[in-house]
């Protein structure tokens, strides 16, 4: 079975918000009278609103009733929104358009699997919403990657089969999910985090459609 269909996540591969999470989540921990690392911060890639909450109130030792946290979660994304609401097509990641005008003059379908919830309000900040054909995102998903379930559904609103379909993704987590999804994984960073891609580069500069093609 060929390629028909190529699924990205949103945050690391396409645009660069990471960043913004990172600097709202140290907001909202600042405001509980601790701070996280860097390297903590990482364990936060790919994994939902609520679960990020869970490890950094973990991490600040600090437990809430289930209302306060989900007052605390909602207040971190009207901060991250805040920030996002300001992005530009300057912050999409290098390499990017012009992958996604490679698949898309091949026929290619694109579809997008994010856990998350502001998926669309990024893609049309930055000016990628043309270039797909699916949006699959954590308002249409509940299961968190390395759940498979955003990619499944990803590959059932492009009506393809799931073993045609590669994914982009940043975090073990969503290799994880791919692969649970029978679907081939390219993972966008370090080999060391993401070993069980298919192929591992450091952005979508090193990857056209012969690479892509070559998978199967």
């Amino acid at each position: 079975m060929g390629l028909e269909a190529c699924l990205f996540d949103l945050d690391g591969v396409l645009v660069d918000t990471a960043k913004y999470h990172y600097l709202a989540w140290k907001q909202l921990a600042n405001s509980l009278g601790f701070d996280f690392s860097e390297e903590e911060n990482e364990q936060l890639k790919g994994i939902s609103r609520v679960e990020s909450l869970r490890k950094i109130l973990a991490w600040g030792g600090v437990d809430f009733p289930q209302e306060r946290q989900d007052e605390l979660a909602a207040l971190k994304n009207g901060w991250y929104v805040e920030m996002i609401s300001e992005m530009t097509a300057n912050e999409v990641l290098p390499g990017s358009i012009k992958l996604l005008e490679e698949l898309k003059n091949n026929h290619i379908k694109i579809g997008l699997g994010s856990a998350s919830k502001n998926a669309k309000l990024i893609l049309d900040n930055t000016g990628l919403t043309p270039y797909f054909d699916a949006l699959v995102d954590g308002n249409i998903v509940n299961k968190s990657k390395p759940d498979p379930a955003v990619f499944l559904k990803g590959a059932e609103l492009l009506n393809v089969d799931p073993k045609s379909c590669v994914v982009f993704e940043d975090a073990s987590a969503g290799v994880e999910a791919a692969l649970r999804a029978e679907m081939k994984a390219i993972g966008i960073g370090a080999e060391k985090d993401l070993g069980k891609a298919h192929l591992v580069v450091s952005d979508l500069t090193h990857i056209d459609l012969k690479t892509i093609q070559n998978l199967f």
